[in-house]
């Protein structure tokens, strides 16, 4: 098995093409339903946010995968593989977990150390296994991410200052007026940018807020707590007439503000500059509106450059959560290991109950004058002693699942402890039940074969499958069409 990341997000792709590959919310169980049914792919998470799209999957065939993704892609999304191939980057096993690990602490983000992703990742997470799209490895690796997000954000001082991109449009905002007071601010959508962007303008000085939304309520909820006003969306063309910057922030999948409209609205004051900046994806402004006279506008890629500027004190964080990162990343890759072991522990396990249970009737029958509670202190007795004859025994097989020639090891321990038989029953209920599952698949939903799929298997020697996962140290690569 191995782990994917494919995706593209504001490094790779600009935002008209960000956009388009924006999944709603409402969409994300259907995206997963059909991502989840896709050949060789066996669990999967997907993560859209306004700064990126991506595919975590693991897969059973590295070789094929990342057509499947790109496919699903086409499909999904409704554009041809030409158009975004060469925004997409694929990480490959160690590379991918580093990638991931990086995008939960924020490292990876437009705001260094920004800690929206975490709660963002964290949701698709919970969706993705409460679709059950996720299973034993992401179980434990994003959970693994989401904790050790948590711990850079509390035990590294990334965070103190406050830089979003809400707070970077604020930034932007400040640089154009110098100072808030007696400047109209109209925020249009009440979600949780608008909330921060709101938050922001008043600290530094706004005290004309006016808040639009298609649910008035909401408007109205988020107005008040900044002693602010609120409206419905259809007086938006109207309240532009006093406003001095607006800032967007929708989850509109069309423009809130067209040409015409700015146009009409400017014709009302009298040519008075206003400066729009919209950080929304996709964007809730039409471009054109930049070609109207007195309007200024900008969106959130013309954010980056203010970004970096107050990135520094966070650089110098982030360097102390890389070395958190490569720990956990060996500690993750040491807890796959050991997961070849498992079935030997518990083979071990059965064969000491077994084998304990076998000595308690016969010691019962030959001792047939013992009460209960003799019984019961006897039982108890006995299995502490084989319990703690297995500790250390089990305790060194995890120790050798990570040395080099791990699998001869777990063999030779198999043979001294005549686990074959043991095993070989597990292995056949195993099989069993993955055939089930197979079959349910597969009449769940049929996937045609890629014409450029490479037939057969990889040559070589076949490997067992409880050691087959590798942390192969590559470079992220381009997607190939």
């Amino acid at each position: 098995m191995h782990i994917l990341a494919v995706g593209l997000n504001y490094r790779t792709a600009p935002v008209e093409i960000r956009e388009k590959f924006s999944l709603p919310e409402q969409r994300l169980t259907e995206a997963l339903g059909i991502l989840k049914q896709t050949k060789s792919i066996l669990e999967c998470v997907i993560v859209s946010t306004c700064n990126r799209t991506e595919i975590y999957a693991v897969v059973d065939r590295m070789q094929v995968c990342g057509y499947h993704i790109r496919t699903f892609m086409e499909n999904w999304f409704g554009i041809p593989r030409e158009q975004f191939t060469q925004h997409l980057y694929i990480y490959e096993d160690h590379d991918a977990i580093e990638h991931l690990f990086k995008v939960t602490s924020g490292l990876d983000s437009m705001v260094i150390g920004e800690t929206q992703i975490l709660g963002q990742v964290r949701d698709a997470f919970l969706t993705a296994q409460q679709q059950k799209a996720t299973g034993t490895l992401f179980n434990m690796l994003f959970k693994q991410g989401i904790t050790l997000a948590k711990r850079a954000h509390s035990e590294t001082s990334i965070g103190e200052n406050a830089v979003s991109v809400s707070y970077a449009a604020v930034e932007l905002a400040k640089r154009i007026f110098g100072h808030f007071q007696n400047k109209h601010v109209l925020i249009v959508g009440a979600g949780k940018m608008s909330e921060l962007t709101v938050k922001y303008m008043v600290e530094n000085g706004a005290n004309q807020v006016t808040v639009v939304n298609r649910t008035v309520e909401r408007a109205e909820e988020l107005a008040s707590r900044f002693q602010g006003k609120a409206t419905g969306m259809d007086r938006l063309q109207e309240t532009l007439a006093d406003a001095d910057i607006v800032i967007s922030s929708t989850g509109s999948k069309q423009a809130v503000l067209t040409r015409d409209e700015v146009e009409q609205a400017m014709r009302n004051r009298k040519a008075r500059p206003i400066f729009f900046i919209d950080i929304a994806v996709p964007r809730d402004i039409d471009p054109d509106v930049h070609h109207v006279e007195n309007v200024f506008l900008y969106d959130i890629d013309d954010l980056e450059g203010i970004v970096e500027s107050n990135l520094e004190q966070r650089k110098q964080e982030a360097a102390k959560i890389y070395d958190m990162i490569h720990t956990e990343i060996l500690a993750f890759e040491q807890w796959y290991k050991t997961l070849g072991v498992t079935p030997v522990i518990r083979a071990l396990q059965e064969k000491a109950a077994r084998i304990h249970q076998e000595t308690m009737e016969s010691m019962f029958n030959k001792l047939p004058d013992l009460d209960e509670r003799e019984k019961k202190v006897i039982r108890k007795l006995t299995k502490s002693i084989v319990n703690q004859m297995m500790h250390d025994p089990i305790l060194n097989l995890k120790e050798m699942a990570t040395d080099k020639n791990s699998h001869e090891s777990i063999e030779l321990f198999t043979k001294f402890f005549a686990l074959e038989d043991v095993l070989e029953s597990r292995e056949e209920k195993l099989a069993l039940a993955n055939r089930q599952f197979a079959e349910k698949k597969q009449r769940a939903t049929e996937i045609d074969k890629p014409v450029d799929e490479p037939q057969g298997e990889p040559k070589g020697e076949p490997k067992d499958e409880r050691t087959l996962f590798t942390f192969p140290q590559t470079n992220p690569v381009l997607a190939r069409t």
